[in-house]
């Protein structure tokens, strides 16, 4: 048993959340909403007492997680790895926008994972990037096994992240739903179990 918990946190409110507009790998920033989100989420987080603060570079992640570390008293790490999906040409447009350029597209990504949006990449892409993030930890946390890791990041990598830990076919991974800003999902490991299970999801003031 390595790894014992990890909390998978999505940032708060953006400007392109508010305009309807899809981000992707897009810098996009914390409306005043979203900093107070990640201002009422951090203490809450900072109680479960976790070892480790990870968070996507895009600063969206970044801003909301700097304030949850602030709250736990543990410096906040960088990893690419944890950006949200790369949505190619489809990065600043609404989804009425794709729409009406592609007919059927958002549908087509929506019910399948290894659909892949014109210059961008699938959910299952994004989970073989950052899956081995929590492989990484895993080896690290070895003489560890009570440890808590918060990751900050977006509701799509959360989303297929959380799919590709439980071991859910890729069939499946449509029915998990999206996450709120500034909620989050958790995993969790028995003692006598290394597998992976959903303890929360959504979770959050």
């Amino acid at each position: 048993m390595t790894l014992r918990r990890l909390v998978l946190l999505r940032h708060g409110q953006t400007d392109y959340n508010t305009a309807g507009r899809m981000q992707g790998h897009i810098d996009s920033m914390l409306t005043e909403t979203g900093r107070a989100q990640a201002a009422v989420v951090a203490p809450e987080v900072a109680q479960l007492g976790p070892d480790r603060i990870i968070s996507s570079d895009l600063r969206r992640a970044v801003d909301t997680a700097e304030v949850v570390g602030a709250a736990a008293n543990l410096p906040v790490k960088l990893d690419p790895r944890l950006r949200e999906t790369n949505l190619g040409e489809w990065q600043g447009r609404t989804v009425a926008e794709i729409e009406a350029d592609y007919p059927g597209a958002i549908a087509a990504w929506r019910s399948d994972p290894a659909w892949t949006p014109p210059g961008g990449e699938s959910r299952i892409e994004v989970v073989r990037r950052a899956r081995p993030v929590v492989d990484e930890l895993d080896e690290e946390y070895a003489d560890n096994p009570e440890g808590i890791v918060v990751m900050v990041a977006h509701g799509g990598l959360i989303a297929g992240l959380v799919c590709g830990l439980l071991g859910l076919p890729t069939s499946t991974w449509p029915s998990i739903g999206g996450m709120g800003n500034c909620r989050w999902a958790s995993l969790a490991r028995r003692d006598d179990h290394p597998r992976w299970r959903l303890a929360g999801y959504n979770v959050g003031a």
